[in-house]
């Protein structure tokens, strides 16, 4: 069969691209659906801030008159002047186990970026970190979590077969909450809170974390410079973050640590909603959003999103300040395990924090690259 490309350029094909996977993974029990709003306003200028800055486009495959796979180019051109590169990202890759698909996709985005003038093609990657990233290489027995892809295990050897090499993998840690916080957690607490004038802020409402979002996110803009993919988000885009996800922070599980009010370092974590996103359809209406509330209150699986410590504030045991909080307000919670959600390879203070907690990698996540 031949395959046909169309680039999406109306309303009625941008539905057929959101919808694919909701067939293509119909019933499985890992893939975990997106909620449709969200997917819809990803691609509305007024609703992602980064749009304003990138380049986009969209593209479906069909075989046989059915859709067979769908590819998404993304050109972040604040991201490449900030980096000095001339990078295009693949996005939002999704394909039936197909060579002759998978080929068409690809090679029609890879044209697209060099038309654009762009040398190197990088994925799956959106607009910045903060977007699902890589393609899942292990850990295919276990069900997806938010903000993590989730792939059938032939997409690595689809991808690869166009020649795409390993940039860089990232990695996910189950970590087993204990009954009690382990002695050496304790005695780094101590030494913290006897030899820093620092206060570590835990909340109870939702109200009294609204006014220390921004700061956060100010805060992430700096201790986030360095990583893989990220650029520094402005104060809409930090408003507008804010927002998203406003309506899942448990306030439980948000910790701040503030000197003389300042933040200066955070951790935040929420519980784990895969079971309702899965029952939900991708639906928040008419009983999805019900779904969410229910599970936030009853799963004992925490995921960790976001953390970070201010440059002058590393190296005297703020991360284990917060995490010994975090744990007191799992065990409390009767939370049983804790997903590290993705982290670098290369990160590596971060995952021997979470060995030492006993922790194991349960996936594995790979971005490719390719010289265009």
């Amino acid at each position: 069969m031949t395959v046909e490309i169309r680039k999406v350029t109306n309303k009625r094909e941008l539905k057929q691209f959101v919808q694919f996977p909701f067939a293509l993974y119909r019933n499985h029990p890992f893939w975990l659906p997106p909620l449709y709003m969200d997917e819809f306003n990803f691609f509305k200028q007024g609703k992602n801030k980064a749009l304003n800055h990138s380049d986009i486009v969209l593209y479906t495959a069909w075989e046989d008159g059915k859709m067979a796979g769908r590819v998404m180019g993304i050109i972040n051109r604040y991201y490449n002047e900030l980096k000095g590169q001339k990078t295009a990202r693949f996005f939002r890759y999704e394909c039936i186990n197909n060579e002759e698909v998978s080929h068409a996709l690809i090679s029609t985005v890879e044209a697209w970026a060099v038309e654009k003038g762009m040398t190197e093609m990088i994925g799956p990657f959106g607009f910045s970190d903060k977007d699902p990233q890589g393609l899942l290489i292990t850990g295919y027995d276990q069900r997806a979590i938010i903000i993590a892809p989730y792939n059938y295990p032939y997409y690595a050897d689809l991808v690869e077969k166009e020649g795409y090499q390993k940039q860089i993998d990232l990695v996910e840690y189950l970590i087993p909450v204990p009954e009690k916080v382990p002695d050496f957690y304790i005695r780094i607490y101590d030494r913290v809170k006897r030899n820093h004038n620092l206060e570590c802020i835990e909340f109870n409402k939702k109200s009294e974390l609204k006014p220390y979002i921004i700061p956060v996110l100010r805060l992430l803009n700096e201790t986030f410079s360095g990583i893989f993919g990220f650029y520094p988000l402005d104060e809409d885009e930090m408003k507008k973050f804010a927002a998203d996800y406003m309506m899942i922070l448990d306030p439980a599980f948000v910790k701040v640590v503030a000197d003389q009010g300042k933040p200066v370092s955070f951790f935040i974590a929420i519980p784990d909603l895969g079971p309702a996103l899965q029952k939900a359809r991708g639906r928040l209406f008419p009983f999805g959003i019900l779904y969410l509330m229910r599970e936030m209150k009853r799963t004992d699986y925490l995921v960790l999103m976001l953390g970070g410590i201010s440059e002058a504030y590393q190296g005297i045991g703020l991360d284990v300040l917060m995490g010994t909080k975090m744990l007191e307000s799992a065990s409390k919670r009767g939370i049983k395990l804790i997903n590290s959600h993705l982290e670098l390879e290369t990160n590596v203070k971060v995952r021997a924090e979470m060995e030492k907690m006993n922790g194991k990698v349960c996936k594995t996540y790979r971005i490719y690259r390719k010289a265009l």
